[in-house]
C-alpha cells in the first residue's frame, strides 16, 4: 500500500519552476549520445526502436551496427528479413526487428525514402505507437508533442504523488494529460529529453538519488517517504511456462536446423529440431513420445552426457530449454528442416538462448 502523500499544494516548487529545474540539470548532466546529435528522423526512429525495454548500455553497440550497415531508409528497405533478424540477435522482443522492416519498405514506398516528421504521419506506422511518434516528432521536427515514457511515468508520478496505476486505461490518461500540461511548447524537444533522462539517470526505479535531486524540496513521493512505492503498476501479465527439447542431428560437417513460422515467439528465425513438452520429462521418456517417434522412429538412443536445463524468461514465458544428443540416425525431414555446415550457422539469424546452445557444443 502507498504511505498517504502530501497535498499537492504544499509542495514547494510551481509546475513551471519544475520543469526549468530538470532541464537546468539535464543540460549540466545530460549523457553525449549519438541520436542527440541530429534531427534525421530516421535516425531517431531507430535509436526508439532499438532502445524500447532495453538499456542504453546495452542498445548502444546494436545502433552504431545499424546504421553503419543502414545508413538510410531505403538501404533497410532493401535488405532481407534474415539479415535484419541477425544482426537484431541477442537484443530480444524480435517482432520489433521485423516490423522495422516492414516500416522501412513501407516508407521507401509512401514516402520515397524521406522518413516522415509529423505526429499524424507517424503514428500510421507499423511498430510506432503513441510514445515513439511523439519522440519522432518532438526531437526531429520540434513538434509540440509530451512524451510519456517509463522514465517519465516514474517522475510524474513520484513528484506529483500520483498513485493511479500507470498501465490503466485512467492512469495513462491522467499521466499524459498532466505531461501535455508541464510541456514548454516554445521547445518540446529539450524539454523532452530532459524529462526523460532525469528519470533515467536520477530518479532510477531503484535507489534513486534522491539527496542530488535539484527538486527533492518539492517532491511528494519523497517528503512521505514513498519512493519505494511509486510509480503503481497493475500486474496483468501472467507467465506461461514452457518446456523446449532441442535435438542436435548432424550428419558429418553438417547440423539440422528449423526454419520457425511467423506465428509464434522467434518468429521467422532459425533453430533446432523441437518437441515441446508439457514439464519437463526425464530423458529416458523422450524417446516414448509420438512426436518423437515420428521424426526418428523407435529406438531413439539419447546421449547420457546431456546438456542442462537452461532457464530463459521473456515478457510473458518463462522457457526451459535443453538441448539432447542423439546417436546418427535417419531422420523424417520436415517442410522447414535442413541442414547447415557448422561454419554458415554463424550467418543465421538464431534466438540468444539457441545461439549459445550451439556456439558451446561448435565453439563458435
Amino acid at each position: 500500500m502507498v504511505p498517504s502523500l502530501l497535498p499537492f499544494t504544499l509542495l514547494t516548487f510551481t509546475p513551471m519552476n519544475f520543469t526549468d529545474e530538470l532541464v537546468q540539470w539535464y543540460l549540466q548532466n545530460k549523457r553525449d549520445l549519438p541520436w542527440r546529435n541530429t534531427t534525421d528522423a530516421y535516425v531517431i526512429w531507430l535509436s526508439e526502436i532499438i532502445l524500447q525495454q532495453t538499456r542504453v548500455e546495452q542498445g548502444l553497440p546494436y545502433f552504431y551496427r545499424f546504421v553503419e550497415k543502414y545508413p538510410d531508409v531505403s538501404s533497410f528497405a532493401a535488405a532481407a528479413e534474415d539479415e535484419v533478424l541477425k544482426l537484431w540477435q541477442g537484443l530480444g522482443y524480435y517482432s520489433r526487428g521485423r516490423n522495422m522492416l516492414k516500416t522501412a519498405r513501407l516508407v521507401q514506398e509512401q514516402y520515397h525514402g524521406k522518413f516522415p516528421q509529423s505526429y499524424d504521419e507517424l503514428i500510421k506506422l507499423k511498430g510506432i505507437g503513441e510514445y515513439t511518434a511523439a519522440a519522432i516528432a518532438s526531437f526531429s521536427a520540434n513538434e509540440a508533442k509530451a512524451v510519456v515514457d517509463g522514465n517519465v511515468y516514474r517522475v510524474l508520478a513520484r513528484y506529483f504523488g500520483i498513485d493511479e496505476p500507470i498501465n490503466s486505461t485512467g492512469g495513462k490518461k491522467t499521466f499524459q494529460t498532466l505531461a501535455n500540461n508541464l510541456l514548454n511548447k516554445k521547445n518540446p524537444a529539450l524539454h523532452n529529453q530532459a524529462m526523460m533522462e532525469f528519470g533515467a539517470m536520477l530518479c532510477k526505479p531503484k535507489n534513486p538519488a534522491c539527496g542530488i535531486c535539484p527538486v527533492h524540496t518539492g517532491c511528494a513521493a519523497f517528503l512521505s517517504n514513498a519512493t519505494t512505492f511509486l510509480p503503481v503498476k497493475l500486474k496483468t501479465v501472467k507467465v506461461r511456462e514452457r518446456f523446449f527439447n532441442y535435438f542436435l542431428v548432424t550428419n558429418d560437417d553438417a547440423v539440422l536446423m528449423n526454419k520457425r513460422g511467423d506465428k509464434d515467439i522467434w518468429a521467422n528465425m532459425y533453430d533446432l529440431p523441437l518437441v515441446e513438452t508439457d514439464s519437463l520429462l526425464p530423458l529416458n521418456e523422450l524417446p516414448g513420445l509420438p512426436r518423437v517417434q515420428e521424426i526418428f522412429g523407435p529406438g531413439l538412443t539419447i546421449s547420457s552426457d546431456a546438456v542442462p536445463v537452461q532457464k530463459h524468461i521473456l515478457t510473458h514465458q518463462r522457457l526451459y530449454i535443453r538441448l539432447i544428443k542423439t546417436t546418427p540416425k535417419p531422420v523424417k525431414l520436415e517442410e522447414n528442416w535442413f541442414y547447415s555446415t557448422i561454419e554458415n550457422l554463424q550467418n543465421l539469424a538464431l534466438p540468444k538462448a539457441v545461439f549459445i546452445l550451439i556456439k558451446n557444443i561448435f565453439n563458435l
